[in-house]
């Protein structure tokens, strides 16, 4: 399993109604059929690291994730989402004992950065070009 955990804090001035928008897309893709399980919802790490809401999908397998990163629904959702959000963090693991499986993983979303490039320079913005 590849397991993709978000860490999210949303812009100053993003009302309430838009921030339960951004989270029912992200619920939508967590509901991928690439994804064999997800969950989206309040944030309660330390509040000093500034981040308000989690997002998590799982994903079986290197086919599934190759499906889930170009999914028109997660590409679509990646454009509102991203307008309304300041900061992400990421944590990243797998429980597959396949020593290249990270390398794997890493090559897959580096082939998206380069097919969208716009989506690239936006998510380095948000993860402070630490992703």
């Amino acid at each position: 399993m590849i397991v993709n955990l978000l860490r999210i804090r949303f812009k100053d001035g993003v009302t309430v109604a838009e921030q339960e928008e951004v989270l029912a897309v992200m619920r939508r893709t967590a509901s991928l059929e690439s994804v064999a399980f997800g969950a989206v919802g309040k944030d309660f790490g330390n509040p000093e690291d500034g981040f308000t809401h989690s997002y998590l999908a799982a994903i079986p397998d290197l086919d599934a994730l190759e499906r889930y990163m170009h999914d028109p629904v997660h590409l679509a959702g990646d454009e509102l989402i991203m307008d309304k959000l300041e900061k992400m963090s990421a944590v990243r693991f797998t429980d597959d004992t396949d020593p290249e499986l990270g390398k794997a993983v890493y090559e897959i979303a580096d082939g998206k950065m380069r097919q969208y490039p716009d989506w690239a320079r936006r998510i380095d913005e948000l993860f402070g070009a630490h992703v």
